[in-house]
């Protein structure tokens, strides 16, 4: 696929290019990946001043969305990487294999530079997700300021590195440039922008930013940093729209073929039977996003992908709002064992939300009705699980994506490869609002 920046990515990429030292706050949808990659395709085979880059990214991002992503765009095909992952034999394996990139999950960091080893001579870092840098007592922060100077080139993404306040943009900023700018000492940082607020005599709990606080400390770093939520760089409200693949393990995969295939599928000694295309699609669904229900409508658990990708997205988000859309009642279910989520059902609910007071909401596709407005509480949807109805589709995206909203709106779609997810996207993308497109896509699905 070729690609073909926007404005903005220009913008970005010559960012990169142009400071050894480099903060990108853009947001997840906005194109981070492809765009610090071509930066580092130019520096490496056009200028000649890259030879050797490290990737550090959360485990799920490092080893499928950053090598997706370059073996999707016709001018990466150049780039040859090296996943550092496995048992310590197998990472080691990987560190000496020839590559322009190597990709490694921020948890082996300090396996890399302490344990390995293998000498540190990469001559650029990038920090997929900068935000996890931010506590400076961590071993992947020590580990990776112990060879900071060896460095020539860092590159820190994320979309909200500040969720938590300004004090996490200490370590966050020294990690990339050292204590340059916001200085080498948490304790010299605290006392120059801000003062003691909750504290028990002389132990301080927390602290207050000063007065201009904010905006000394963004001057400070400005030099180094763009954001990508600004209207310098896009015409708002803008539509993202994104697809988060992910790929069933192999019981779960093989589960899901042999259903398709002979539309029975023995769990636990219960038979589930789909008797037509339509109920099967719905069955298909159903496992694709993790469970399935039997005639009793008791739900077997199936895998757990898409929720794993789903807690990427909500630590990508970093304390940013997300509103996520289920479909199935064992998916609100599952997700409500794994995160602290508020259903949207009641005015209250949405007046919370759109109030800032939910960090992570889940709404049903049937109750997202014309009029409902959401787009005050957030501007990141994320779709669970997908849905044939082209209507309720349409309907969903539009309570964030809709006259008002402030902020670029994200729509994250998580994929299961090789399933019927991909007929439903598909469909949706035409916007084809036949029901045949269903049966037909079931059909073809059988017929493989």
């Amino acid at each position: 696929m070729q690609f073909k920046a926007h404005e903005y990515q220009k913008f970005a990429i010559n960012h990169i290019k142009q400071n050894k030292v480099a903060a990108l706050l853009l947001e997840m949808g906005l194109g981070k990946t492809v765009t610090t990659l071509t930066a580092i395709h130019d520096l490496m085979f056009e200028e000649g001043t890259v030879k050797k880059v490290l990737i550090i990214a959360p485990l799920r991002v490092a080893f499928h969305t950053w090598p997706e992503e370059i073996g999707k765009w016709e001018h990466l095909a150049d780039f040859t990487y090296s996943a550092i992952q496995g048992t310590p034999k197998q990472r080691m394996a990987t560190l000496m294999k020839d590559a322009d990139l190597y990709l490694i999950n921020r948890e082996n960091l300090d396996w890399l530079i302490r344990k390995s080893g293998m000498p540190f001579d990469f001559d650029m870092v990038v920090i997929d997700e900068l935000s996890s840098f931010k506590n400076y007592k961590a071993k992947r922060f020590t580990s990776l300021m112990s060879v900071r100077h060896k460095v020539n080139r860092i590159v820190g993404l994320t979309g909200t590195p500040s969720s938590n306040g300004l004090m996490d943009l200490f370590a966050e900023f020294k990690v990339l440039d050292m204590g340059e700018r916001l200085g080498y000492y948490i304790s010299c940082y605290r006392d120059k922008y801000f003062l003691p607020d909750k504290r028990n005599g002389m132990q301080i709990y927390s602290w207050k930013p000063r007065e201009d606080a904010e905006q000394q400390i963004y001057d400070k770093i400005s030099d180094i940093t763009i954001s990508m939520k600004s209207v310098d760089f896009l015409d708002m409200p803008e539509l993202i729209m994104n697809e988060v693949p992910v790929w069933l393990e192999a019981g779960g995969k093989l589960k899901y073929d042999e259903f398709k295939a002979d539309l029975v599928l023995q769990l636990k000694n219960t038979e589930i039977d789909a008797a037509n295309a339509a109920v099967l699609s719905n069955k298909l669904l159903q496992m694709a996003n993790g469970a399935i229900y039997d005639e009793f409508n008791i739900s077997h658990h199936i895998h757990d992908q898409k929720l794993d990708a789903l807690e990427d997205l909500i630590e990508g988000a970093n304390g940013k709002p997300i509103l996520i859309a289920y479909w199935f009642q064992h998916d609100l279910d599952r997700i409500k064992n794994r995160f602290k989520v508020r259903q949207i059902k009641t005015c209250e609910d949405i007046d919370d939300w759109n109030k800032g007071n939910i960090p992570i909401a889940v709404i049903h596709p049937a109750s997202a009705g014309h009029g409902l407005n959401l787009q005050a509480g957030g501007s990141t949807l994320v779709w669970f699980g997908l849905t044939w109805s082209l209507e309720l589709y349409q309907q969903t995206n539009a309570r964030l994506w809709r006259q008002g909203q402030k902020e670029t709106v994200v729509i994250h779609h998580i994929i299961a490869k090789n399933t019927i997810d991909e007929d439903v996207m598909m469909v949706l993308k035409l916007k084809n609002k036949t029901q045949s497109c269903l049966i037909d896509a079931v059909k073809a699905r059988l017929e493989e």
